[in-house]
């Protein structure tokens, strides 16, 4: 119910609508255009990523923060889709929700990540 003076807490939108699952200027921008270094910086997320789902997939006490510190890892290498959704994780663990749909999501945006990276060190 809408009170005078209160204002209801919405989502926020996407950083990046409708992207791809890596914004590669990010990342390039992020790397310098050192694509030794971008390779290696996406080599890490995919496993740190993967292991971070699997942990989450416990629900440890920490997984708040596990999905915090997997948004600022795929914030740094432009995987928006997968901070949003680390993002939405976190704020439902907060603060209550559907925590396993929010993980399912968060887990259906790794794995896009992670497809799209392996394609793209396949090219380099």
């Amino acid at each position: 119910m809408f009170q005078p003076g209160w204002i209801a807490w919405m989502p926020s939108p996407s950083i990046v609508p409708d992207a791809a699952p890596i914004d590669h200027q990010h990342l390039q921008r992020m790397t310098l255009g050192d694509e030794a270094l971008e390779r290696e910086v996406l080599a890490l997320f995919t496993a740190q990523a993967k292991g971070l789902i699997t942990r989450l997939a416990a629900w440890p006490d920490d997984a708040a923060a596990l999905a915090h510190k997997l948004k600022g890892s795929a914030r740094g290498i432009g995987a928006f889709a997968v901070a949003d959704a680390a993002g939405e994780l976190e704020t439902v663990l907060t603060h209550g929700g559907d925590a396993s749909l929010a993980l399912w999501a968060l887990d259906l945006a790794v794995k896009a990540a992670s497809e799209a990276i392996g394609e793209r060190l396949k090219r380099c």
